[in-house]
């Protein structure tokens, strides 16, 4: 009789840790690289490619997203975009120790983090941390990923006040935004509330079109849309429709990026 309870002890317990696990939502790190001129950019680009990502891959990441603004070709300053997905904070902070002994990253990164003072591969690295929302607790990978005119679009909301960010977070999960999203196809690889950052309150999300002339028409039918209409005139948004600042980012995917 012991051994029975102690196995349906050890049963119960399994299928707690399973919940745990599935219903824990991802945590985001999204990295900007800023930097001056072409050398740089080709420094960043050979560090995350040839290091920092297959080292992620060999401790188990996937889905790694690397991107860069379209302006870029353009703009004196430029940026690359690294956004990495963890299963909870505490295994970021373990990736993130285990990357300082690792020797395979060490040797392939040396490059890059022992740069020589004269030729410095950035400006400087910034880094966000997200949490999930629990209406797309996961990320998902893009199925327009082999489209070459694919746009990836960045855009971060921020609230005047911690009150309006939560209604703001709200209207996306309970105000079903994200239901409208995706009855849209919008390819929504994620969404993120900002847990630390420059800029907060602040949310985050990433949508995915086809080209620019595809980005253009569904923005439109989504703003022509009932549900968004309807979400414009509740009561429990009304004062959240314009929030503080809104900025986006128009994106393509480098090749060596997982999504």
């Amino acid at each position: 009789m012991k051994n029975i309870i102690c196995r349906v002890t050890l049963i119960t317990g399994l299928l707690f840790s399973s919940f745990i696990n599935y219903a824990q939502s991802d945590i985001y790190e999204i990295r900007v690289y800023h930097l001056k001129s072409a050398e740089q950019v080709n420094a960043t680009d050979l560090y995350l490619k040839d290091a920092y990502m297959p080292a992620l891959h060999r401790m188990g990441l996937k889905n790694i997203g690397v991107f860069k603004p379209i302006s870029n070709d353009t703009s004196a300053l430029k940026q690359i975009y690294l956004i990495v997905p963890y299963n909870s904070l505490d295994v970021w902070k373990r990736i993130k120790t285990t990357l300082n002994t690792e020797e395979t990253y060490i040797n392939n990164a040396k490059n890059f983090t022992d740069a020589d003072t004269a030729s410095l591969p950035y400006i400087r690295v910034e880094s966000i941390l997200l949490d999930a929302f629990p209406y797309q607790t996961r990320l998902i990978p893009t199925s327009l990923k082999l489209n070459p005119d694919a746009i990836y679009e960045l855009r971060s909301y921020e609230s005047p006040t911690e009150h309006l960010h939560k209604a703001k977070v709200d209207m996306f999960n309970e105000g079903r935004e994200i239901a409208l999203f995706n009855r849209l196809d919008f390819q929504a690889i994620f969404y993120g509330d900002v847990l630390s950052g420059s800029r907060m309150p602040n949310l985050m999300y990433m949508v995915v079109f086809a080209n620019l002339a595809a980005r253009e028409a569904h923005w439109k039918e989504f703003l022509n849309s009932k549900e968004w209409k309807a979400l414009t005139v509740d009561p429990k948004y009304e004062n959240n429709i314009s929030v503080n600042h809104i900025d986006s980012y128009l994106m393509r995917r480098t090749p060596y990026s997982d999504l």
